[in-house]
C-alpha cells in the first residue's frame, strides 16, 4: 500500500508539474496580449499590433502543450485516484467539467480567430477575440482554483450513507472563503511569470542590438508589470493566503515557518535556518523576533501554534519539503520586487537600455518565476497533507485498489521520455519565433 501511495503520488507530482509549466505563462500572457491590442486600438501605432500578434504565437504554442500534458493527467483521476473520484465526484466533477466545457472552448476557439481572422474581422473584433482570449484562460484557472479550494477548505457537502460527498448548497463552490485569495494570487504570479518572459525577450533583442524597437517596447512593458505583479504577490494577495492557512490549517502553517515550539509571546520570523526533525528545532536560525505575528495578526505579542500543539497525524508528513519550499517562494518573490523595482528606476532615469547587467540580470532570471509559481503550488499540496480533502479524506485512501506500484512506475518511466521531447519540441518551437520575432515595420 507505501509503495502504490509513493508512485501514484510521484506520478501526478510529475505530470502536473510538468503541465502548470504552460498555463502559468498562457495567463498572464493573455492579459499583456491585450494591452498591446489595447494601446494599438488607441494610439494606431502598428507597433503594438504586431507585438500582440507575435505574442500571441507564443501563446500559442504554449497552449497546446498545455492542453497535450493536461489530458493524461486528468486520466490519472480515474486511473490512479479512482477511489478520490467516486467518492468526490459529484463535486469536483462540477468544477472540472466547467473548466473544459466553458473556458477550455471559449479560449481555444477565440484563438483561432485571433491568430487567423484580423483581415476578416477587422481591428476592434479583433481585439474582443483577444479578449476572450484572456477571459477563457482566467476564467479555466477560476475553475481549476475552485476545485482545489474545496479540497483545502470543503464546504457546502454532506456525506451520504455510502460514503460519497455531495454538494447541498452549489453557490458554496464559488463563495468559499478559499477562493478568491487562492485565485489572485495565482493569477498575479502568473503575471510576474509572464512579465519576466516579455522582459526577457526585450532584453535578449537590445543587446543583441536587433530589432531594438520592440526590444524596448517589451522591456518598459514587462519591467512595469512586473513590479507591479510582485509587489502584489507580496501584498496583498499573498498576505491574504497566509491568514487564511493560519485560521484553517494551522499545522501546516507552522510548518511552514518552522515553529516547532509555541512561544509565550509574538512569534518570529525566520529568514534562514534548517529544520531538525529529531531534535525539532531549526539549526543555524536567523530571526526577526515578533515580526510573524505582527504580519498575521497585527499583533506583536500574538501567540501562534507551534508544531508541539498538534499531533503527529494532523501535521504534514514532510515538513522540512513545505518549509523550504515556501521559503523557495517568498525569497524570489523578494528578488522579484528588487530586480523590477530596480529596472524600473533605471527605466525612469531613461538608463534602463544602457545599463547592461540590468539587462543580463533580467535574461537569465526567466526560470525563477516559473520555479516560484512551482514552489508555491508545493507549498499548497504539501500542506494540505495527510489529506485529499482536508481534515476529511486521508491521501491513501483515495488512491485506487486494483493499479499496481509497477503498472504506475511504468508508466511513469514513460512520461518522462515523452515529456521530455515535448519540452525540448517546445525550446525549439519558441526559440524559433522569438529568433524570428516580430514583423519589422518601414521606417
Amino acid at each position: 500500500m507505501e509503495d502504490m501511495l509513493f508512485y501514484d503520488r510521484l506520478q501526478f507530482a510529475f505530470t502536473i508539474t510538468f503541465h502548470y509549466i504552460f498555463p502559468q505563462l498562457t495567463m498572464g500572457l493573455s492579459l499583456i496580449i491585450v494591452f498591446f491590442k489595447g494601446m494599438y486600438l488607441k494610439n494606431g501605432l502598428e507597433q503594438y499590433n504586431e507585438a500582440a500578434k507575435f505574442f500571441m504565437k507564443i501563446f500559442a504554442i504554449n497552449f497546446t502543450m498545455g492542453v497535450v500534458t493536461g489530458i493524461p493527467m486528468e486520466f490519472q483521476f480515474g486511473t490512479n485516484w479512482s477511489k478520490f473520484s467516486e467518492l468526490t465526484g459529484g463535486i469536483i466533477g462540477q468544477t472540472l467539467a466547467m473548466e473544459g466545457m466553458f473556458s477550455f472552448f471559449l479560449e481555444s476557439s477565440f484563438l483561432a480567430l485571433f491568430i487567423f481572422g484580423e483581415k476578416l474581422m477587422g481591428q476592434k473584433l479583433h481585439f474582443l477575440t483577444g479578449f476572450l482570449v484572456f477571459l477563457g484562460s482566467w476564467a479555466s484557472g477560476w475553475f481549476i482554483l475552485a476545485t482545489n479550494a474545496w479540497m483545502q477548505h470543503p464546504v457546502g457537502f454532506e456525506i451520504l450513507e455510502n460514503g460519497k460527498y455531495v454538494l447541498t448548497h452549489f453557490s458554496a463552490l464559488f463563495s468559499n472563503p478559499w477562493l478568491i485569495p487562492a485565485f489572485l494570487h495565482n493569477q498575479v504570479a502568473s503575471i510576474a511569470t509572464s512579465s519576466f518572459v516579455v522582459a526577457s525577450i526585450g532584453a535578449f533583442y537590445v543587446l543583441r542590438n536587433k530589432k531594438t524597437a520592440y526590444g524596448q517596447l517589451f522591456l518598459k512593458t514587462g519591467v512595469i508589470f512586473g513590479l507591479i505583479s510582485s509587489l502584489l504577490l507580496a501584498f496583498p494577495t499573498g498576505d491574504w493566503n497566509a491568514k487564511n492557512v493560519v485560521k484553517y490549517q494551522p499545522a501546516s502553517f507552522a510548518a511552514m515557518e518552522g515553529i516547532f515550539n509555541t512561544e509565550d509571546a509574538g512569534a518570529e520570523i525566520v529568514l534562514i535556518g534548517q529544520p531538525n526533525m529529531v531534535e525539532k528545532k531549526l539549526d543555524n536560525k536567523i530571526a526577526v523576533p515578533g515580526i510573524l505575528s505582527f504580519l498575521t495578526y497585527q499583533d506583536w505579542n500574538k501567540q501562534i501554534a507551534g508544531m508541539d500543539q498538534f499531533k503527529k497525524e494532523e501535521l504534514p508528513p514532510n515538513v522540512p519539503a513545505l518549509y523550504y519550499a515556501y521559503h523557495i517562494m517568498v525569497g524570489l518573490g523578494t528578488l522579484f520586487i528588487a530586480l523590477m523595482g530596480l529596472a524600473v528606476f533605471l527605466l525612469w532615469r531613461k538608463k534602463l537600455f544602457q545599463t547592461k547587467t540590468i539587462l543580463w540580470a533580467i535574461m537569465f532570471f526567466v526560470p525563477f518565476p516559473y520555479i516560484a509559481n512551482l514552489t508555491g503550488w508545493y507549498v499548497a499540496e504539501l500542506g494540505r497533507q495527510p489529506y485529499l480533502v482536508y481534515g476529511l479524506l486521508k491521501t491513501q485512501e483515495g488512491i485506487s485498489p486494483t493499479v499496481s506500484s509497477g503498472n504506475t512506475l511504468f508508466t511513469l518511466l514513460g512520461f518522462v521520455g515523452l515529456y521530455m521531447l515535448l519540452g525540448l519540441l517546445f525550446l525549439v518551437l519558441v526559440g524559433k519565433t522569438i529568433h524570428q520575432g516580430p514583423k519589422l515595420l518601414k521606417q
